[in-house]
């Protein structure tokens, strides 16, 4: 989506805003497509000041599998993202402001690459996720199991001997 910001940059006070929806189904993550209905993005452009600020709202459902227990969620996501836009930048390495010379800013990217920098590193399906059992396999949020949970790792087995 093709943002134009040439009135935003010219008059100080002028605010632009523009929604739509953004599809990156075919983004693949770790071997799994986690973005199964388009995204809605909102972004608004306000000059204060002559300072123009950038503003984008990203609503999306993000599905994935736990990394403990792997069991299949869903979790609705609201990010809500700001950044800082220049006509022309005199220093090419200051990542604190993005550059539009032409008074026009291409979205997709900027969302694609802010919600992909925000993403969990660890997915769980609950904050409290217990996994699974390491003996038998099954899911302990489904309930406890009847394993021996006080089995000894085999390279440490010489040292129960002085315990007992």
């Amino acid at each position: 989506m093709l943002f134009e910001l040439k009135s935003v940059f010219q008059n100080e006070g002028e605010e632009k805003q523009v929604n739509y929806k953004l599809d990156i189904a075919d983004i693949d993550i770790d071997g799994v497509f986690p973005f199964r209905t388009p995204i809605d993005v909102t972004a608004t452009a306000k000059n204060r000041a002559s300072l123009v600020s950038l503003t984008i709202r990203a609503c999306f459902s993000y599905s994935r599998s736990c990394d403990r227990c792997s069991t299949d969620f869903t979790r609705e996501m609201d990010m809500l993202f700001e950044h800082k836009l220049a006509q022309t930048l005199v220093d090419d390495g200051n990542d604190d402001y993005i550059e539009t010379p032409d008074f026009k800013l291409e979205l997709d990217d900027i969302v694609i690459s802010d919600i992909l920098l925000s993403l969990p590193q660890k997915n769980l399906c609950k904050d409290d996720c217990k996994g699974l059992c390491q003996i038998c396999g099954k899911n302990l949020n489904e309930g406890d199991c009847s394993c021996d949970k006080r089995e000894i790792d085999p390279r440490l087995e010489m040292l129960k001997l002085f315990m007992d």
